[in-house]
């Protein structure tokens, strides 16, 4: 077995070239040195490599085995094959010259068989993940615990009807969280997976939510106990693999964290394809997050129009991310978050340099997405319509309005004898305005 990287042997590393480059496996918009809007695109964009999809899937789905050849995935996933996985993971990031990773637990780490073998491989892991992240200067964005694959966690994690479950379920993840803090990592996500449920029939929704209200505060309790400093981030998921999940999408979640009283301690981690599972745009759940206060950081990736399932494509619409960039500069930004690519080649892509031509054209499109943002941020017609069409609550009607009771404001009509008109939404207007800067 291998001690040193070689699976990404042939692929040198990729640089920036400018847009009249030709070579597929350069960046043509990401200049991470280029300063847009005060800053850099690397700070600006945060982007991370995820562990699961590009190291750990096989290429399977329900009707067929792996595809994929890497060698580190043959046979049991035992201490050595971790290791090895890892390096070939890190210089993968190298390569791709971006600043992060993400990883659930048992990405990193062995196989294990009980809690005792859980805790000492990850231990394992987390070591070498230290001595990974100096040699290379890379830095995690965020650690999670994988609750979901295993079929213990058939009936959920926090959720589930078995107490020994949830109490392995809150191992894991203190241990995770723990790492993560450990690491410095960025922020500490939860992504329910199975916390949902199939049919009423066996299910007691109450108790399940508090359990899950409970369990969550538990992780909020142990972060401030340890010092770590990251952010606790939910990923809204509508359904799949369960039929309904109880994380539907971000105003769900939202008004989950006022319920168990977390909604000054949690943010959300938004996925676009889970976006569109939930009948939402994208720019829908960033500009809700952002409405609600629970903005943090973004799993970048696609669905498929005609598949009504999570495929995990990479982004390759740029219109698409020129919308989501927009709502992330009305966000102010990225604080503790960033772009973590969860996404996943197709079955078909089975050579080592699929996985850079995935990321480099995500890379690259969401580049000339935040170019084309700022560039209409900086143009201001945008802005200008909307600001203009809610002009009017800073007038004596919207004053009342806003501080009056409601037989004040019912007053104010009729002693204006209001007969108020239709006005303009703009639609297509700003719909070719958005084109101008796309195309």
């Amino acid at each position: 077995m291998s001690t040193q990287p070689t699976y990404f042997a042939e692929i040198a590393p990729i640089t920036f070239k400018g847009p009249d480059s030709t070579d597929e496996l350069s960046y043509r918009f990401y200049d991470k040195n280029r300063v847009v809007m005060g800053k850099t695109m690397e700070d600006h964009l945060r982007f991370a490599v995820c562990f699961w999809h590009t190291f750990s899937w096989p290429g399977a789905d329900i009707f067929g085995a792996g595809t994929f050849s890497r060698p580190w995935l043959a046979g049991q996933m035992d201490s050595a094959a971790a290791a090895w996985k890892r390096r070939e993971g890190f210089d993968f990031i190298q390569k791709l010259d971006v600043p992060f990773y993400c990883f659930h637990d048992v990405d990193v780490m062995a196989v294990a068989t009980n809690a005792a073998e859980h805790q000492k491989y990850l231990a394992e892991a987390v070591d070498d993940l230290e001595r990974l992240q100096g040699e290379t200067g890379r830095k995690l964005l965020w650690g999670t615990a994988n609750l979901f694959s295993h079929p213990r966690f058939a009936a959920g994690g926090a959720t589930n009807p078995d107490p020994e479950v949830f109490a392995f379920g809150a191992m894991q993840v203190r241990g995770a969280l723990e790492a993560t803090h450990r690491l410095g990592g960025s922020n500490y996500v939860l992504w329910g997976g199975r916390e949902g449920y199939e049919t009423v029939l066996n299910t007691d929704l109450k108790k399940e939510l508090d359990q899950l209200g409970r369990f969550l505060n538990l992780v909020v309790e142990h972060k401030h106990k340890i010092g770590f400093n990251g952010t606790i981030l939910i990923e809204p998921k509508p359904h799949e693999p369960t039929k309904h999940q109880y994380d539907f999408d971000t105003a769900t979640v939202y008004g989950f964290l006022k319920r168990y009283g977390l909604e000054n301690e949690v943010k959300v981690n938004i996925e676009a394809n889970h976006a569109t599972l939930a009948g939402h745009t994208f720019e829908h759940e960033l500009a809700m997050a952002n409405a609600l206060g629970i903005f943090g950081s973004i799993d970048a990736n696609r669905g498929d129009h005609q598949n009504g399932w999570d495929t995990d494509q990479f982004p390759n619409s740029v219109e698409e991310m020129t919308l989501a960039m927009l709502e992330v500069i009305r966000a102010g930004g990225f604080t503790d978050g960033g772009f973590n690519f969860d996404s996943k080649v197709r079955r078909q892509s089975v050579d080592a340099a699929d996985l850079f031509y995935g990321h480099v054209g995500a890379i690259d499109v969401i580049a000339k997405g935040l170019l084309n943002a700022a560039a209409l941020v900086e143009d201001g017609r945008l802005d200008a319509f909307k600001k203009a069409r809610y002009a009017g609550w800073d007038g004596e009607v919207g004053k009342v309005a806003t501080s009056g009771s409601l037989a004040e404001v019912a007053d104010l009509a009729l002693s204006k004898n209001l007969n108020p008109q239709p006005k303009s939404g703009g639609q297509e207007r700003l719909e070719n305005l958005i084109n101008r800067f796309c195309y």
